[in-house]
């Protein structure tokens, strides 16, 4: 498994628990779902800009 793929797989599960947290704290169910957009899009950016290859030194 990458590392890309490694960090998306942790990321969801952190996404999953916040979800079911605010399921339980009665918070509605359209700002869950908003709250797990803009936390799947920020998974995705932080996921490729941590694990992109470096550029070769130039010489």
């Amino acid at each position: 498994m990458s590392a890309f793929t490694t960090y998306l797989v942790g990321f969801f599960v952190v996404i999953i628990g916040l979800a079911i947290a605010a399921y339980l704290l009665n918070v509605p169910t359209t700002w869950i779902v908003v709250g797990v957009i803009v936390l799947v899009g920020l998974g995705i950016l932080t996921a490729t800009s941590r694990t992109r290859q470096k550029d070769p030194p130039s010489t």
